[in-house]
């Protein structure tokens, strides 16, 4: 353990999710599923994570498919009514969206919430999506990450076309807004053409902080390069360990220090007070699953259809699709999966409930004190910064987790006993960005100034 890690304190998401995040959740008698279209459902949650002193929380959204998802932004401006504290993540694509809308959006949802603002930035789904675009095709992933990139940075530059000081309200000479202090970026790109600038104050965090989740090649690249926060999924420390190292290692290239990203794996606790109450809370949760349905759903990983094979055969992990094959969803999500059968050699009634239990995030079932040991060995050994939290049903287990758990995490040092700051930013130790295209600007303007005077 390095002297850095030794000081380390967690950092927390809370991952919205309809009734919770196993896959029986919504079967499960204090369940009820229709909740997930109610604002104070969410709200609810909300208040026990700002409770629980958490960063924030995070909704993911696609475009397609029959699942129900509220609108991203609707939600989040609605419950940074109800909130004070708590971040508010929303999942926005860079393939079917316009950067002056996104970076227009986010700017208004950091103003309303008052610098709790921030973006899960993903590049697309599926096929179905572009078919709900008025689109020929979805982008391969190469791509999508290109046209991400570019996306990304025309929202920053949208962000930095107002200084801090372009509002004046100066009632004697009756000018609101110094247009001297408010540029067009001109943006020029491969795949947008943007003019500017935005036609809202710059957001009070500088930016609203930048996620990104994703294990993936081109994922991993495009964190070092713009995330502040990465989402990811790792199965062990040994592999949470390899990650972020590779990723922090990355940062320097781009002029970034490591303690500007922090990387925050997904982890699905299941906790009791002692574990024998854990194990047979997480068996009353595996006994509502349907062996056929979720054979069928994990048969997209593999060559074969894993429903004609026994459950206590082992799971076919030399019929998996190659990595790399799969285009849609989360593509690194295969290669995670997949590895933890191998590695674990588990038979598909194991593989079921694995994957039930966390969607290929590490899932964890213990005491509290246990949970707590767990997360201390990923923080303090320089796996995780924080971790991306999925109750396996709300809203018991997000409770068990804020009203046990965290308080051992604070007798140990590791959490927080109290908010740091006003916005997202200062809670995540995250410096608020300069306006890195304010200087250029006024000397191009200074440049133009003089070139139309000398020819006056």
């Amino acid at each position: 353990m390095t002297d850095s890690a030794a000081g380390k304190k967690a950092h927390f998401n809370v991952f919205l999710r309809g009734a919770g995040h196993h896959s029986a959740a919504w079967k499960h008698p204090d369940s009820n599923p229709g909740e997930d279209l109610d604002l104070e459902y969410y709200a609810n949650i909300a208040r026990i994570a700002e409770r629980g002193l958490f960063d924030s929380l995070f909704t993911a959204d696609n475009y397609s498919g029959l699942g129900r998802r509220l609108e991203p932004f609707t939600l989040l401006s609605a419950l940074a009514a109800l909130t004070k504290h708590v971040g508010l993540i929303a999942t926005v694509s860079t393939t079917y969206n316009d950067p002056y809308h996104v970076a227009r959006k986010f700017a208004s949802l950091d103003h309303i919430s008052k610098g709790r603002a921030a973006w899960n930035i993903v590049t697309g789904h599926s096929q179905a999506d572009a078919g709900n675009f008025n689109k020929p095709e979805h982008p391969e992933v190469s791509k999508r990450y290109e046209i991400g990139d570019e996306f990304v940075e025309i929202t920053k530059q949208l962000w930095d076309s107002w200084e801090e000081d372009a509002l004046v309200y100066d009632r004697v000479n009756e000018i609101t807004i110094d247009a001297s202090k408010v540029y067009e970026i001109n943006f020029q790109g491969n795949y947008h053409s943007v003019r500017g600038p935005l036609n809202i104050p710059r957001p009070p965090q500088g930016y609203p902080v930048l996620v990104q989740a994703g294990s993936s090649e081109s994922g991993k690249e495009l964190a070092a390069k713009t995330a502040e926060v990465i989402f990811t999924a790792q199965q062990t420390l040994e592999a949470a360990q390899e990650f972020y190292l590779d990723v922090k290692s990355r940062l320097g290239k781009y002029g970034r220090k490591q303690d500007q990203l922090l990387i925050m794996p997904g982890l699905s606790p299941i906790v009791a007070d002692t574990e024998a109450e854990a194990r047979d809370i997480e068996d009353e949760f595996n006994a509502l699953l349907n062996p056929k349905q979720a054979l069928r759903r994990l048969s997209s990983y593999f060559t074969v259809d894993l429903t004609e094979y026994s459950l206590d055969s082992l799971v076919p992990v030399d019929k998996a699709k190659p990595y790399g094959a799969i285009t849609s969803g989360i593509t690194s999500r295969h290669e995670v999966v997949v590895d933890a059968a191998r590695r674990d050699k588990m038979t598909l009634r194991q593989f079921i409930a694995r994957s039930a239990a966390g969607h290929g995030h590490v899932s964890f079932t213990g005491s509290v004190v246990q949970t707590a040991d767990f997360i201390e060995k990923w923080i303090r050994g320089n796996g995780a910064d924080g971790f991306n939290i999925l109750p396996h049903i709300y809203y018991q287990g997000l409770e068990t987790f804020v009203d046990k758990v965290v308080p051992e995490l604070q007798n140990r040092g590791l959490f927080r006993t109290a908010y740091e700051g006003a916005t997202l930013r200062e809670n995540l130790g995250l410096a608020r960005p300069a306006n890195k295209n304010k200087e250029i600007w006024k000397l191009a303007r200074e440049a133009d100034r003089l070139k139309t005077g000398s020819g006056s």
